[in-house]
């Protein structure tokens, strides 16, 4: 079966990537220097931890999360109303024949990373995972 070039394939591109990439840091600078016309926003430390960018590059999410994840409804409500204004922002940084629709996520990586550090340091797992030297001599013996 041919594979035709819009399928989504095993992952994204290296100008998915690279696209990505720099959405991310041009919403970081906007974020950070205040240009945005929101009080909410400039009163917020926000960091833009990363940008997936769909196959056509019309459709960006941004995953975000304001400095000590507190606050983050209120954040998300901010930066979904300001999303025009950093859409603008994105456009006249980058040059691409369109300027893609953001999309606001809370990013709940340091949440999942904190949850595994829980999990591996359960007294069960540790057991599991610590062997002791008499089996794995038994086990090169068989």
């Amino acid at each position: 079966m041919a594979t035709n070039r819009f399928s989504s394939g095993s992952g994204p591109t290296q100008r998915q990537l690279r696209v990505g990439e720099l959405m991310r840091r041009t919403l970081s600078e906007v974020l950070q220097r205040g240009d945005v016309h929101n009080d909410v926003l400039r009163a917020m430390s926000i960091t833009v931890g990363e940008v997936r960018v769909s196959a056509d590059l019309r459709v960006a999410t941004v995953y975000v999360l304001p400095l000590g994840g507190k606050d983050a409804d209120e954040a998300m409500v901010a930066l979904n109303r300001s999303k025009g204004e950093l859409r603008h922002h994105v456009g006249k940084a980058m040059k691409l024949k369109f300027a893609p629709e953001l999309r606001f996520m809370l990013d709940e990586t340091f949440d999942r990373m904190d949850e595994t550090r829980r999990l591996l340091s359960d007294e069960r797992v540790q057991r599991d995972i610590a062997k002791p030297d008499d089996e794995d001599d038994d086990q090169d013996l068989g």
